[in-house]
């Protein structure tokens, strides 16, 4: 009975654990398989990395790296693309930062485009769309509303 019970807690213990692996994104230690783009942002909001890079919904990789350009004030983002998605982007693949649901997370969605040249490792997506600041929305929306409250008599 006591060997019954102690593999029951043990088998509770291990399911906390993946668990756990699996809400913060390290259920899979890959490493560095695949091939690294970079891709860079006015704005990257709350993206993380080992945020999602995602293409046409599916999980191709993940953000590798967050870094700062003090030439250009940009945001460097390394993506690490999963090697079963080698060559398949094209050079003119734009990178956009969603959101996941209202509050969620945010990651990156690849959209390939139609050149016959493939992205190759260390290439950089030059087509890019930063995410988008809910506080900046809202705050342009109440400025355009006090806009239009004043010019009215």
């Amino acid at each position: 009975m006591e060997i019954g019970v102690g593999l029951f807690v043990a088998a509770g213990l291990a399911a906390l654990l993946v668990l756990a692996l699996k809400i913060s994104n390290l259920a899979s230690l890959s490493g560095n398989q695949g091939y690294e783009l970079i891709a860079r942002f006015d704005n990257v909001g709350g993206l993380k990395v080992r945020s999602p890079v995602t293409a046409a919904g599916v999980r191709v990789g993940r953000v590798a790296a967050i870094d700062y350009d003090r030439k250009t004030f940009e945001a460097v983002v390394r993506l690490r693309i999963d090697p079963a998605f080698a060559h398949t982007f094209p050079k003119d693949t734009s990178a956009r930062i969603f959101t996941a649901g209202l509050l969620g997370e945010q990651y990156i969605a690849l959209e390939p485009g139609g050149d016959e040249a493939m992205l190759e490792d260390g290439d950089e997506i030059r087509l890019t769309q930063s995410a988008l600041v809910l506080e900046q929305v809202i705050g342009q929306f109440l400025y355009n509303a006090a806009g239009k409250k004043s010019e009215q008599p």
